[in-house]
């Protein structure tokens, strides 16, 4: 299977970094998992911390390896910088939008809820998670679908919807205001590392 269904909370102890963005899959155990317990790290190589910066961030917005390596192409063909640029083309994609509106707790739950059809663009249906979305475009959730738990469960559990986003949690629609800025990404990822790998 090309996409990783494994335990999440594994994944990110193994690359020393919150996949989730919450920062609780660290809190209990800082150390990789494995059955011999807290071991002592061998240092990475120059290549080494490219690939698992590369591996930090394809984990986070959960894509496949060719999917991943096809956008960085893409931006690096944009104007501007290939690492920031590269970012946004992430951010732009409609399971991480909803996923950034609130209307699902993770990104694979926000994946899922548009590959069942429950999602519509400027209204109408797109079940597609990789579909660029353009700044200005509403996303909302169809009809028949905004009384489901999961979404209701989700919006109240979310603290605030980052600002190029803005989110009407009544009617559970949402608007993509503009493009991100850099200063509001996580700035944990340090994507000159990834730009480096793909050039190397």
């Amino acid at each position: 299977m090309a996409r990783y269904t494994g335990p999440i909370w594994k994944k990110s102890r193994r690359l020393s970094f919150s996949v989730l963005e919450t920062g609780q899959e660290l809190r209990k155990r800082t150390y990789a998992p494995g059955q011999h317990g807290p071991t002592k790290r061998v240092k990475l190589s120059g290549y080494g911390t490219q690939l698992r910066e590369k591996q930090r961030v394809r984990n986070m917005y959960g894509l496949s390896e060719r999917q991943f390596h096809n956008l960085f192409v893409k931006a690096s063909k944009m104007d501007g910088m290939a690492g920031v640029n590269f970012l946004v083309l992430l951010e732009s994609r409609l399971d991480n939008l909803v996923y950034r509106m609130g209307f699902a707790r993770t990104r694979r739950a926000a994946r899922q809820l548009v590959n069942h059809g429950h999602i519509e663009v400027n209204g109408k249906k797109l079940n597609i998670p990789s579909a660029q979305i353009k700044p200005g475009s509403v996303i909302s959730v169809k009809e028949n679908a905004r009384n489901m738990k999961v979404i209701a469960e989700a919006l109240e559990a979310q603290i605030s919807a980052p600002a190029f986003v803005e989110v009407d949690a009544e009617n559970k629609k949402g608007t993509y205001v503009r493009i991100p800025e850099r200063s509001e990404l996580n700035q944990e990822i340090n994507e000159s590392l990834i730009v480096e790998y793909y050039n190397r």
